[in-house]
């Protein structure tokens, strides 16, 4: 994987590394420095550079901050305070990697220059955070700077057999700001894209760790196959693991584990990772404390105490061959369970116990912040003046997987993970009434109307929600939960589209929209894309036009998934008692229901 060099955006304190800079590289030849990426990487690089080749040639052109090693190893003091970092950055409620890493709750904060700005997307996060620490407290820190697949692909991102580890690179002694920018440009989803018992011809970065609370920390790493990283930052006593992650646009969102991590063959590396223990051999410790030369060796996964594959094959006998990963077992209490409860179980320490009016209400809230944070990266690709432009004649080559612009401001990836969320809830609903009529042990519930409940709950949690947005006149247009539900699969994921229809406006509301006839035409042909869940990283869908209005492979599919929680519990007895119950009565009446009014 080659790479190009970049300036780093820091303010007053740059050096003269400045876009246009031409540099010398160690065997004599020039390259010139392009501007630092942004949402929109329009700049072709003259070259392409190695990792090595950007840490020797522009090290010297950024703010002090020299990456010095004082320790050879991490101890295990050094991986709970890592943790602790992670957790604290978490908590924090920051919204873009720059703003975490100036938050307060950083405790390396004050020794970053003014004007340093920090970014990362969502597969360079886990590495520019595990460096960032590692730099600032003088701890190894190697990585995997080049990948190759395993067969043949389009898209090491999407490898079928996944990836492996071609190249390492042991950045010690160089400057800290330029190792962050150079994980930018190295690292990708394909990075983590590796079978967790491959070891050659170099060792992977992280591990596959068994599924404890032990092993399941802030600092893990969650691994979709999709092509999305999440850091761990908490684990509550109930089981659910929170997570943030990043994006394109180098916001910063939370969410908890769930079916939106998809499970994968074990090729493909997806799932939970943590960071490989490694060690400074032969390194030569100066006066200062301070160590120099030496190698940074990776424990191999037989020398690793929590090492597992079980989250691939499950905790029973292991399949004979990879490809039946899909027949392997997971069992809790003696109970045979899916993968997530068996997570979610063994979290908890072994118990799986839903409080189901607290799941439900808990699956609103998260679903409503997906929301705002979907506002955000459309207001992101309004301001960039994309609905202003035409729209191409063609889709990228593959709408979820692809890079420029429709990475940067098109939303298909972060609608489909939304709308499975939406899905989720759904279908946790009916099944926690399932449980319920079964008297599931599973179910921590002592009241007498579930479906009540159940209702009560998921409209008090949505009528806290409100989303709102501007449209093309200026205009605010403002709706609840209930109405974004609605919506849901009428809102446009190609960012070339007015704010109106990236809302999924209708009537009224969408007249204010500037769209001609050709993108009206581009946002009808779109509807089976937007009904369509799962997302497809194989398919080929860079249609035209008049190609995308007819049914075929990678074109979406016809209807899209129920999500209406509400109407079905309607449909439940208790559900229609919950309803009259909230009736107008005496004031006194009103005022013990914590969800009144509605």
């Amino acid at each position: 994987m080659a790479l190009t060099a970049f300036a780093v955006a820091a303010g007053a304190q740059d050096e003269p590394a400045a876009v246009g800079t031409t540099i010398t590289l160690p065997d004599g030849r020039t390259a010139t420095v392009q501007a630092t990426p942004s949402p929109t990487p329009d700049a072709v690089p003259a070259r392409e550079l190695t990792p090595a080749e950007i840490l020797a040639a522009t090290s010297k052109n950024y703010p002090s901050g020299t990456y010095l090693l004082k320790s050879d190893r991490w101890s295990e003091t050094d991986e709970r305070e890592y943790g602790v970092f992670i957790a604290e950055l978490g908590e924090s409620g920051c919204a873009t990697v720059n703003k975490c890493l100036h938050d307060p709750r950083n405790p390396f904060r004050g020794s970053d220059p003014p004007g340093i700005a920090f970014a990362a997307d969502c597969a360079d996060l886990p590495y520019y955070l595990r460096f960032y620490f590692a730099w600032k407290r003088g701890l190894p820190f190697s990585f995997a700077a080049e990948v190759a697949p395993r067969g043949h692909t389009r898209d090491m991102r999407y490898t079928a057999a996944g990836n492996r580890v071609e190249v390492r690179l042991n950045p010690a002694g160089y400057n800290g700001y330029a190792i962050l920018d150079v994980l930018r440009g190295a690292i990708s989803s394909a990075t983590y894209r590796i079978h967790p018992e491959l070891e050659t011809p170099e060792e992977q970065d992280f591990y596959s760790p068994v599924l404890t609370p032990a092993a399941i920390h802030p600092g893990t790493v969650i691994y979709d196959p999709n092509g999305h990283l999440a850091t761990v930052w908490k684990v509550e006593r109930n089981g659910r693991i929170h997570y943030l992650d990043a994006h394109p646009d180098y916001s910063v969102t939370r969410g908890f584990y769930d079916v939106r991590f998809v499970r994968s063959s074990p090729g493909m590396g997806a799932g939970f990772k943590n960071w490989r223990p490694q060690r400074l051999i032969g390194g030569k410790r100066q006066a200062d404390g301070t160590y120099t030369g030496g190698t940074i060796t990776l424990a191999a996964n037989k020398d690793i105490a929590d090492f597992s594959v079980e989250q691939y094959f499950g905790n029973g006998p292991r399949p004979a061959e990879d490809r039946d990963w899909k027949t392997g077992s997971f069992t809790l209490a003696k109970e045979t369970v899916d993968y997530y409860d068996f997570v979610r179980g063994q979290m908890a320490g072994g118990t799986l116990l839903f409080d189901p009016v607290r799941e439900i209400g808990d699956m609103v809230d998260s679903n409503c912040a997906d929301l705002h944070y979907r506002g955000d990266a459309v207001d992101l690709a309004i301001a960039a003046g994309l609905p202003k432009r035409a729209e191409p004649d063609r889709l990228p080559p593959n709408i979820y997987g692809t890079e420029g612009d429709w990475e940067a401001y098109s939303t298909p990836s972060r609608d489909a993970r939304l709308k499975t969320a939406f899905k989720e809830l759904y279908d946790s609903t009916k099944r926690f009434l399932w449980m319920s009529k079964r008297g599931d042990a599973k179910l921590a519930y002592k009241g007498k109307n579930l479906a009540g409940d159940l209702l009560n709950a998921y409209d008090a949690h949505a009528a806290q929600c409100q989303i709102s947005y501007i449209r093309s006149n200026g205009s605010k247009v403002a709706f609840g939960y209930e109405e974004a539900r609605r919506r849901l699969f009428d809102m446009s994921f190609d960012p070339y589209q007015c704010p109106e229809r990236r809302w999924g406006a209708k009537g009224e509301e969408l007249a204010t929209c500037a769209d001609g006839k050709n993108k009206q035409a581009w946002y009808e042909a779109e509807k089976y894309l937007r009904n369509q869940i799962d997302r497809t990283y194989e398919a080929r869908m860079d249609f035209a036009l008049d190609e995308l209005k007819a049914p075929g492979p990678g074109k979406g599919v016809a209807a899209p998934p129920e999500t209406d929680v509400r109407r079905w519990l309607l449909t439940q007895p208790g559900g229609q008692a919950a309803i009259k119950a909230r009736q107008p009565g005496k004031e006194a009446d009103k005022r013990k229901h914590w969800w009144w009014p509605l």
